[in-house]
Parts: C-alpha cells; structure tokens; sequence
C-alpha cells in the first residue's frame, strides 16, 4: 500500500518563541534551522518580518545559508481594513524579507471579525483575496493559514468555508485550518476537517493545533487520518500558553503507526529533540514519548525479565528507530533480571545462578526501603555490584573528618578537615568553603590530589537534597538523601547517600563519586 507523504511545517522560530520562557537570538534561530533543514523538515517558519530587529536580522543572516532541503516561509497578516495589498505595510515587508513562502493568517469566525477587526463580513472577505493575490502577484508560496477556523466553523459554518474558498480563488497554495485556542478534540478535528477535504479537493489541506486541551498531537493525526496532507507544530511542543502541537509526538506516529512518510530522518529524532531544549534554555521533558529519557526506561523486574526474551512485550518501538535507548533500572522493584542486564551493561560477564547476585538484590531492596535511590546514581550501584563480584578496590580510606561552622565578622564561615590513607601514606588537610558541603568537597579533593591528579577534572555540577518521609515525630531527625552528579569533562555519572545527618550522606555520595571515576583508571 502507497505511502501518504505529509509535509511538515515547523514553527519553531516563530509560534515558539512566544512561549513564556522562550526567547531565541538571530543567531540561535540560524542555528535551529540548520539542524532542522538537516533533520528534513519542509517548511521552516522565521518569524514576522518587520515585527522586531531580530527577525529583521535573521531574515539577512538566512539568505546566506544554503539549506538542503526546507523552504523558508515569512509569516504576516492579511492587509490591513485601510489599506491597499500593493501599500500595505505588512505585506511589503513579507516581499522584503525575500523568503520562497510567505505565510499569511485570515479571521475565519465572525466573533474576530466583528470584535477584533471590527469590519464586515465581505471586506474581511477581500482582504483575504486581496492579500494572497498580492503575495502570488510576487511569485510567492502562499500558505493560508485560517485562523480560528474550527471555532469559527462551529459558530457558522457558512462562513468559515466562504473565507478559504476566497483563499482559493485568489491562488492560495494550502490550508492551514487552525485550532488557535486549542480548544478542539479528536472527533471534531476529524469531522470538520473531512468536510472540508470533501469540498476542497484542489487544494491541500493543512492542520495547525495548540494543546490547550491536551490534544495538540491526537488531533494533528486525526486531521491527517481524515485527509489532511500538511502538519504545522514545532518541535518538543514549545509555544503560547500550553504549547504547540509536538512534532516529535506526530511524525514518528505518522511514520510508523499511519502508513505515511515525511522527508524527515527520525533516526535523528531525539536528537533535534535535546538540541532545541539546549538552545531555548529549556529543562528537557524525561517523560516525553519517543525522546524523553524515561520513554524506554524499565524498572520491574517482570518487565525486564519479559523483555530479554523479547524487547515488544514492553516497548511499542525499538528506541533506535528514534534515536533514543533503553535505559534499565534500578530500584526495590527490581528483580535479578534487572540486576544481570545492568551488569551485561557495564561490562560484566556474569553467571546467571550466582549466589551473590540473590544478595545484592536483597541488599538493593533493604537500601532502597533505607531511603536510598539508584534510578540516578548508576555510579552508586556500580560500585555496589563489584563489591558483590569481590571485584572492588578502595583507591584510598578517609580515616576522619570533621566540619565546623562557626560565625566570624558576622559571617557564618565553614571549615572542613580530612584525613586519607593511600597505600599507607597519610594525608591530613583542611580547607574553607561556601557551606559545609562544599568545604568537605575542597578539603577531600586538597588531600587526594598529590596522589590522583586526575581529581583536577572531576567538577560536582549538579547537588539535590531530598528530606525523605518519616513518622510524624522525626521532625529535624528524618532521613535526608543527597544525589550528587560530578564530571571529568567526557562523562558525567550519578551517585547517593542516606543519612539522618546531611553533613554525613553528603559525605558518602561525594566519596563514592571520587572512588568510581578513580576506580575507571
């Protein structure tokens, strides 16, 4: 059976950017449409020429780019009510900006055409015409973009279908029926869209959704499922208010679930995914289908056990097809088929009827009751499973340590002092810091230098602590974990420790994190 081709419209630069939190440079939107031209989207939307210095800026700056595959589109209004389409202001400036496509949005629902533009019917009618006949006038792309069009169609359907076939008329390359307030689900998306494929059969017909409703990605795909070939949404879902509807939702469930194909490599989906995060700033989503770190993570130990013996029992897709992979792991859940994966993981050859894994899974699960937590400390658990193998050498011993905190001209200074054993030799220092922690951290690493310069690379970039639940009467005395993150540059690894004294799980998880990356030598 044929494949459908649907083309994607990404909105990134624009729709994006509007998001609370977003805020893109002209050189990270070059950056961004780089990669996306790379990853095969069709149509990269720039911005609003004309509305700010930087989309100004970043419709130069892309002239000089020789993309590969993606189309260019500047986005603007119809003409303004006053105005002529050849002395119209906004549409001037969508020719200037020189771009293939030229993206134009129209009122489709009367509220907006009587509230907001606060013109009649038919000259809202003309401006449509007016200004696709303009923008076709100058060998441009047009893409309408029918704004409102399901709330307006809901309200009057007459209308809403009046408004495109003025569009149409006028040369209008596509549609692109827009949930702007996302406020649609799945049924509706199906049923108006269907009617109109069914009355516009010479145009394509595209869909732009928002997730208000929670739906921006169910109801991309039931607009495509009912005849929709254009999809416009951004990448991770980023935009105003709940967001766009998420391009890595729809097109890996338009490539592998709907019998149609884009130009796009989703292979490198996860990819494009983490790269837009880093460059918006942005916390990456861990729980985000197909490309969110947990979205092929598995913790019981029936799942694990399932899935050695075949990967589809708990995964809908093979993680590589997106780019991602399966991560096992481990916790009180866990069973020895976690425990055997993780240490084929890391490298080890082990006998499936050893004693001492039955051991480290009861010792796993004790810990885990403890307060304990190995989902993010996977160095933790690393060590843990070589002192269980009897494959475990302390690189050195701290004999004592001790932390002060005391107030001087009015400020609270901490001093940590140390004392390690490396191969019988002693080392004893003391060291100031910005707290506790961090003076134990500087005298630690002051005392094992002289021995392990590589300690000169390893940073502590990431420190969580967490008060853990108790009984009612703990108080100041319940169980706190620490979770520290630490690299050398290459890598980056996790590590835990569990004590009602902060000072003391900190402690433990800060040796753990110098021992493994020692331990790696």
């Amino acid at each position: 059976m044929k494949k459908k081709r649907v083309y994607i419209y990404d909105a990134l630069l624009r729709d994006g950017s509007q998001g609370e939190g977003v805020s893109f440079s002209s050189t990270d939107k070059v950056l961004l449409t780089r990669k996306l031209d790379e990853f095969g989207v069709d149509y990269i939307e720039g911005g609003w020429p004309g509305s700010n210095p930087k989309d100004i800026e970043f419709f130069q700056l892309i002239k000089k780019e020789k993309l590969k595959h993606a189309k260019i589109a500047a986005f603007g209004s119809t003409r303004h009510a006053k105005n002529k389409a050849e002395e119209d202001p906004n549409l001037l400036k969508l020719i200037e900006a020189e771009t293939p496509v030229v993206t134009i949005f129209g009122k489709c629902w009367m509220l907006h055409v009587k509230e907001a533009l606060r013109v009649d019917p038919e000259t809202n009618l003309a401006m449509v015409s007016d200004s696709v006949k303009f923008l076709k006038s100058h060998g441009r792309e047009v893409i309408f973009d029918a704004e409102h069009f399901f709330d307006g169609y809901k309200d009057d359907p007459y209308y809403a279908m009046t408004v495109l076939a003025a569009a149409e008329e006028a040369g209008a390359d596509c549609f692109a029926l827009c949930d702007t307030n996302g406020g649609c689900i799945p049924q509706e998306i199906c049923s108006i869209v269907m009617d109109v494929c069914s009355k516009f059969k010479n145009t394509p017909i595209g869909f732009h959704g928002h997730n208000d409703s929670a739906c921006g990605v169910a109801n991309s795909l039931m607009a495509v499922a009912a005849g929709a070939v254009h999809v416009q949404g951004t990448i991770n879902g980023v935009g105003e208010r709940c967001g766009n509807a998420d391009l890595t939702g729809i097109i890996p469930a338009l490539e592998l679930k709907m019998n149609c194909e884009t130009a796009t490599d989703i292979s490198k989906l996860t990819e494009v995914c983490r790269y837009v995060d880093e460059i918006a700033n942005l916390a990456h989503n861990k729980r985000q289908p197909y490309t969110g770190l947990s979205a092929f993570a598995h913790k019981g130990g029936i799942h694990v056990s399932a899935m050695q013996r075949n990967e589809k029992t708990y995964e809908h897709i093979s993680p590589k097809t997106v780019g991602n992979k399966r991560r096992i792991l481990i916790s009180e859940q866990s069973g020895r088929a976690n425990i055997l994966f993780k240490a084929k993981e890391m490298g080890f050859d082990i006998d499936t009827k050893n004693d001492e894994i039955k051991l480290l899974v009861d010792e796993i699960k004790q810990r885990e009751h403890n307060g304990y937590e190995y989902e993010a400390a996977d160095a933790s658990f690393e060590l843990l499973l070589k002192k269980a193998l009897d494959k475990h050498s302390s690189p050195f011993d701290v004999l004592a340590f001790r932390v002060i905190d005391e107030e001087k001209c009015g400020a609270i200074v901490s001093e940590a002092t140390v004392k390690v054993q490396v191969k019988g030799v002693e080392e004893f220092t003391a060291a100031e810091g910005d707290g506790p922690v961090n003076a134990l951290d500087v005298a630690l690493r002051k005392a094992l230098m002289p021995f392990f310069p590589i300690l000169d690379k390893i940073k502590l970039i990431d420190y969580k602590v967490r008060v853990l639940p108790g009984n009612k009467d703990s108080g100041t005395a319940a169980k706190v974990r620490v979770l520290v993150e630490s690299t050398d540059g290459k890598n980056v690894w996790g590590n835990v420790g569990v004590s009602t004294n902060i000072i003391e799980a900190s402690y433990e998880a800060l040796i753990d994190s110098i021992e493994y990356r020692l331990l790696k030598d």
